[in-house]
Order: structure tokens, then sequence, then C-alpha cells
């Protein structure tokens, strides 16, 4: 039995839905982009294409920091009704309860199966999507691959629960190297570039056209996150802020056929400082940089092509 308040308690889940809909009517265009927690104004296949449909994140108690969100939808012009994602699904598959529920799990692999988990993903076989890259289970010392994981797999365990408890934990630490050894312990991670035999760049058996960039103790941290998602110049797959807090992973395509892996890590550094006067972690520029997965609610995720 697939629950549909799982759904609702996932924001991507909605969005995911939202966009997939869309896609279905605008295949050629990107259908959607997300600032903070507004989708700004869509196209609405159900009133002649007219860009009324306003797709927000609604949080539902404004008073707390951190709370449960749902995604909700409104047509500036009433063409229909207001609602959420499975209002919004019913109008173009026609479907409601758990024959919707069953429809949307099956064509956009959500894996709403109940017993299914990120670590073993027993419950359901997803097909692959976009580029595949190597996820290592915790510690740090740890150099043998667990699993290779795409994109929305690693956006899934980010905004999930799998890391909340030693993220929240080790935020709690005031101890700068006890902090570092607990997270090197503690924290599973990937490595974004490539699919690896092994962690060692000597190891990389397919690089995956991207490259992790870290940005340690940023003091605009929110405003830097705003402007990295949309940059003109680099396509952001994923960001998200890192295990300690005041630092983000931002995770952009590069294509490895015009240049190598160093040729982007410099090209994409100097940008950056020119452009944000920011330095980026200069370790990144190994292909087998290992990347901490934390918990992150509120992570960013380029939702065309994955």
């Amino acid at each position: 039995m697939i629950n549909r308040e799982t759904v609702l308690s996932k924001t991507h889940y909605g969005l995911r839905i939202y966009a997939h809909i869309l896609r279905q009517f605008y295949p050629n265009d990107t259908v959607m982009f997300v600032s903070g927690r507004d989708c700004g104004l869509c196209r609405n296949p159900f009133t002649g294409d007219s860009l009324t449909l306003h797709v927000w994140i609604h949080k539902t108690d404004p008073t707390k920091q951190i709370a449960p969100e749902i995604a909700l939808h409104k047509d500036t012009n009433s063409g229909i009704p207001e609602g959420d994602c499975f209002s919004f699904a019913e109008l173009y598959y026609h479907q409601s309860g758990q024959e919707l529920l069953e429809t949307l799990n099956k064509e956009m692999n959500l894996h709403l199966e109940d017993g299914y988990s990120f670590y073993s993903g027993t419950s359901y076989k997803p097909k692959p999507i976009g580029p595949k890259f190597t996820f290592f289970k915790a510690p740090i010392s740890n150099t043998r691959p667990y699993k290779d994981i795409t994109i929305v797999d690693a956006y899934n365990y980010i905004t999930g629960e799998y890391a909340m408890k030693r993220t929240q934990h080790l935020r709690s630490i005031t101890d700068p190297k006890k902090a570092k050894l607990y997270k090197a312990a503690n924290f599973d991670y990937c490595t974004f570039s490539g699919i690896f035999d092994k962690r060692s760049d000597k190891h990389l058996k397919t690089h995956s056209g991207l490259i992790c960039l870290d940005f340690d103790h940023v003091p605009n941290l929110e405003a830097l996150f705003e402007s990295l998602k949309i940059d003109p110049y680099l396509d952001t797959k994923l960001l998200f802020r890192s295990p300690s807090g005041d630092g983000l992973k931002w995770i952009v395509t590069i294509d490895i056929y015009k240049g190598s892996h160093l040729d982007y890590f410099r090209a994409i550094s100097n940008y950056v400082k020119q452009t944000y006067h920011h330095e980026i972690d200069r370790a990144c520029k190994d292909i087998s940089r290992a990347c901490f997965l934390a918990h992150d609610p509120f992570a960013y995720i380029n939702l065309q092509n994955q």
C-alpha cells in the first residue's frame, strides 16, 4: 500500500509531480524554476497554455525554522481549482486515490512502496536516470564502494532523514577537532565525478560529467546559495548545505570531451572568484574527491533532464 501522506510530507516529491506532468505537454521546455520556496508562474496546459499557474512551497508552521512543507498550486485566473500536487495530477490522469498513487509511483520512480530503503533498494528497482556516481558508507577510511546512484538518489538522501541526527549532532560539537573526527567517522559520502572500483583517481571507471565544488565558512551563505542555483553560465544539478552548516556543496555539469576535469576546476575557480568573490576548496580538483552527504531539507535540485 502506497501512503498519500508520504508524498505530501516530502516537498521534492510534490514538485517533481508538477514538473513531470508539465513535461508531458512541454517536453522541450524548462517547465519550472524553483527560487527559494516559489516556482513563479508556469504555463498551464489546462487553461490554453496561459502563463497563470503559480506553484509554491507552503510552510505549514511559519513560526518554526524547520517545519513540514507541501507543494501547492493556484491559477491566477481561477482557470482550475487551487490545490496540491494530487489534485493537479487528477486533471491529467483522470484517476484518484490508490490508482493515481500507483501510476505516479511507476512513472516517476518515487520509491513509495512500504519498506523501501535508500541503502538496500529492495522494494523497487528504478530505471537509471541521468549520470551515475559512486556512494560509499561511513567512515571516510572506507574506500570500497557500496552502490552507484544518481543525482535524484542523492537529493532524496539529503532531504530525507538518513543523515538528520548525525548532522544535528555534528553542529552541536563546538571543538573543531572533535567535529572533524566525528564527521569522518559517521557521514556517508559519494564521489560525484564518477564511478569507481575504489576511491582513488586511478580506479575511475567512468566520469559522470559532474564536478562537486566546495565552499567553506561562507559568511553570506543563503545569498550565495540563491545566486549559485541560478548561475547563468554553469548548469547547477544539485546544491546543498555542508554538514557543518556554514558551507555549500555545488554540483554542476562539465563536458570532459572539451576539457579535462582539472581544466574545468581551474576555469570555474577563476570564474567564481571573479563573480562571487569566494574561493573553492582546492581539493575539488581531484576526480575522486569525497563529498559528505548531510541533511538539508531545503536542498536544491535541477529537475530538468533528471
